[in-house]
Order: C-alpha cells, then structure tokens, then sequence
C-alpha cells in the first residue's frame, strides 16, 4: 500500500476505508478513550494505513471463500489482536487523537548524512 501512488492508491485506499468503516468498526471498533485512542481520519496515519491494509488482506485471505475452516480464528489471533493493540495503544499512531479531533505526528528526524554511502573518489 505504501508504494502505491495515483488512482492505484486513491482506488486501494478507497476499498480499505469501506472495509474498516463497514466491516471492521461496526465489529470491532469499540469506544474511544484515552487509553484506547482512535483518530476519525485514521487514513491521514500512515503506520494506521499500513497496519489496516495488511489486517485487511489477511481477512479477505482468511476468511473469503475457499479459506479453511479455522481461517477466521486464525485471523482473529494473529492479526485483528496485535493491530488493533498497536492501533489503539496510548502511545501509538493515534496518541494525542481525540474523537472529532485529529493531531498530526511529527516525524522523528534523520540525519541526512548517509553513513553507510560510499565515500566520494578522490579529486
């Protein structure tokens, strides 16, 4: 999801949002505290985006037709759990996000010197 660009991404995107706003909220969603935080533009997340997007194409693999039996389970416990977990920590994408309210992160900053770039040749 992260290397798609254009209307692959605007039309992946769009996808995703009617699964997590039709299919996994409405299930899943449960209420927003402090503790367990939720930002309703989840999609301007990037870490959010790409969390949702795999939790998504587990589930389509897991539990469409053709998946066995237990797939649902299995998406349960390796997949829903440990994203909404990451997605709904305190300190996590959506920290500081209050309902009706978005806050931005600020990026952690790199270096733009690139240690492992070979050096130049000489003069």
């Amino acid at each position: 999801m992260l290397y798609l660009e254009g209307a692959e991404y605007a039309r992946t995107l769009r996808q995703l949002t009617l699964w997590t706003h039709h299919v996994l909220l409405p299930v899943y969603g449960r209420e927003v505290t402090s503790t367990a935080p939720w930002c309703s533009r989840w999609w301007e997340h990037m870490e959010a985006v790409a969390q949702l997007h795999g939790l998504w194409l587990a589930w389509g693999d897991l539990t469409g037709p053709g998946s066995s039996m237990n797939g649902p389970a299995t998406w349960h416990r390796d997949y829903l759990g440990p994203v909404m977990n990451t997605l709904r920590d305190p300190a996590g994408p959506f920290a500081g996000c209050k309902p009706g309210s978005h806050r931005a992160k600020e990026k952690p900053t790199v270096d733009v010197l690139d240690p492992f770039a070979p050096p130049p040749p000489p003069a």
